[in-house]
């Protein structure tokens, strides 16, 4: 089939290459440019992989505004889309014979939205999956093709899942696009009464708020690792977090304190009662290393408070 395929992060890589592989991909869309933290203009993920494969590609400030002409000049069979970040008009989900396909981060109806992979770690799912589903004017609410599953393992990060689900997504479109090809596809309608919604974690939900229980805070960590990074602060400086591990030592003591300080070891008390041991962090203005490391040259002592 002739596909155009929409995405901008490295997200739908593996997917863009399988289609690759099996159908003629017409055109990749991907959001514009941006800006970098330096003044440099930054490359998506997708307009590199097409720049690097010769792939014709388009960038619509608005597509449902800039790109409907465009797009059905390609004459597409189908199209598809992992993480692009526009919302589509009907116009646009109308160009192709056999519509619009979205591989979705989630075992929908629940995690529909924006951050269906990182609420996933965030809310301590023990399982997720791909969705294949058509896409409709709704968010995530169209008819479900096929979905894929995998367990999510006790510490895994909210990056080493993204991973995970890419190739994953990968698997699933082409098993999907395969099934519409030959005709074979059903379109099961969703639960409504079953769907949960994500939206875009925020810039209050980054700091760690050491009155709450263990288990929340270390899903925080995992859910935000590698970015945009929990944090915390230490005598009135930020320290990013990015790995924690439950303790197997009691302790007592006030949410946030120190309970355990050595040359490898820090150990920070939670709301729960239970104390969590900081493995990896990044103090300002330095790389991200391992405690030990960290604790070189530096000196916390048992009965600091961080969060304050």
């Amino acid at each position: 089939m002739k596909v155009i395929f929409l995405g901008t992060p490295d997200f739908g890589i593996p997917a863009l290459t399988a289609i690759m592989k099996y159908h003629q991909v017409v055109g990749c869309v991907c959001q514009p440019d941006k800006i970098g933290s330096r003044g440099k203009i930054e490359f998506c993920a997708v307009k590199k992989f097409a720049l690097e494969h010769n792939l014709p590609l388009y960038q619509f400030e608005k597509i449902s505004r800039d790109g409907v002409d465009v797009l059905k000049n390609l004459s597409p069979d189908i199209m598809v889309t992992a993480a692009y970040g526009q919302i589509l008009s009907q116009e646009v989900i109308d160009i192709a014979p056999h519509g619009i396909i979205n591989i979705h981060g989630s075992l929908l109806p629940e995690l529909r939205g924006a951050s269906p992979i990182q609420y996933a770690v965030l809310l301590g799912f023990k399982t997720t999956g791909i969705t294949i589903l058509k896409t409709v004017r709704k968010v995530d609410a169209g008819e479900i093709i096929l979905q894929k599953s995998l367990d999510i393992a006790p510490y895994e990060t909210n990056g080493e899942l993204f991973e995970r689900l890419s190739l994953l997504g990968a698997e699933a479109v082409t098993e999907a696009l395969n099934l519409i090809e030959t005709g074979r596809a059903r379109y099961v309608a969703q639960n409504e009464e079953l769907a949960t919604f994500t939206a875009k974690i925020t810039a209050e939900q980054e700091k760690i708020d050491w009155s709450r229980p263990s288990e929340e805070i270390i899903n925080l960590v995992r859910a935000l690792n590698p970015r945009p990074v929990a944090w915390t602060t230490y005598k009135g400086k930020r320290i990013k977090i990015y790995t924690l591990r439950l303790c197997n030592k009691d302790f007592d003591g006030r949410y946030g304190t120190v309970v355990e300080c050595g040359k490898k070891s820090l150990a920070v008390m939670c709301g729960d009662g239970r104390a969590v041991n900081v493995i990896e962090l990044q103090a300002e203005n330095s790389k991200k290393t391992d405690i030990a490391s960290y604790l070189c040259g530096r000196k916390f002592q048992v009965g600091d408070i961080l969060g304050e």
